[in-house]
């Protein structure tokens, strides 16, 4: 007996493709990284938030899924082994071409699902604003680290600064989706909440922050790979705080955020569509 069409464009047939498209002309790119998530998570965990995510919203709308990019603009974490990164103009430009490519047959409205949270951005809001501009399609770009911020932090048990890279809520995501490629043993421990702005009386580093509770002036002072592992050297590679996380916790923080991206998607359906410019075959 025939299961349950997918969500997933790449594990139709081209004529189920084609038959979707004559009830609804929305896809969602779920982009992420490979990139270290210290010694107990695995290095696809941007990958995981994007793929959990769009999958769960497109459920949630009744949407398709472009095939998940593994690679994402992962400068920051070069200085750990297993590492693998595009420039950003690089990654700006494949974003366009997957657009494209399901603008010229037919998905009027296409929205890139970010899981290397906040890194990815600049990159994708170039591409977004390109392909718009290019092609009419109404574009547009989800972070799953700034999408339902609120819910988020209103889940997590830690204090202020939990939630960094590899803490509370990317571990929890993991334990949720891909508990087999988690040892939790290998944690190193040993966080301390971060001081709020208002505490501190300084400006925080990083115009976005995950954490609401972290909100306040900020400025961009990029760091080296080196510094940033020699920073974090002894939690190895950890910005947050691991040791809180939970399943049950990581399955709630995707609900809310894919719940938030099934609101953004009917709001893009009520969107008036220019009129398309057919892009170039990709060649």
């Amino acid at each position: 007996m025939p299961g349950r069409p997918s969500v997933w464009i790449h594990e139709l047939s081209w004529d189920e493709v084609e038959e979707h498209l004559r009830g609804d002309d929305v896809a969602l790119v779920p982009i992420g990284a490979t990139e270290q998530h210290g010694r107990h998570a695995p290095l696809l965990l941007d990958t995981g938030w994007a793929v959990t995510v769009a999958q769960a919203a497109a459920e949630l709308a009744g949407c398709l899924v472009a095939p998940p990019l593994h690679y994402g603009w992962s400068h920051g974490h070069m200085a750990f082994p297993g590492t693998i990164g595009l420039r950003a103009e690089t990654l700006t430009a494949v974003a366009i071409d997957v657009g494209e490519c399901l603008v010229r047959h037919g998905f009027r409205r296409v929205l890139f699902v970010n899981g290397n949270r906040v890194a990815n951005l600049a990159p994708l809001e170039i591409a977004a604003v390109k392909l718009r501009l290019g092609t009419g399609a109404v574009t547009g770009v989800a972070d799953t680290g700034l999408l339902a911020r609120s819910a988020v932090g209103g889940l997590a048990e830690g204090g202020p600064g939990t939630l960094g890279h590899a803490g509370e809520s990317e571990t929890a995501m993991a334990l949720a989706y891909y508990p087999h490629l988690v040892d939790m043993a290998r944690d190193a421990g040993g966080f301390t909440a971060a001081a709020t702005p208002a505490e501190s009386g300084r400006v925080r580093h990083g115009h976005l922050s995950l954490d609401p509770r972290l909100d306040g002036d900020s400025v961009l002072l990029p760091h080296l790979p080196e510094e940033f592992r020699a920073r974090t050297e002894a939690r190895h590679g950890v910005a947050g705080d691991a040791s809180r996380a939970t399943a049950e916790k990581g399955r709630a923080m995707v609900a809310a955020i894919a719940g938030r991206l099934a609101e953004v998607i009917a709001e893009v359906r009520a969107m008036p569509v220019a009129e398309l410019r057919m892009p170039p075959v990709v060649g």
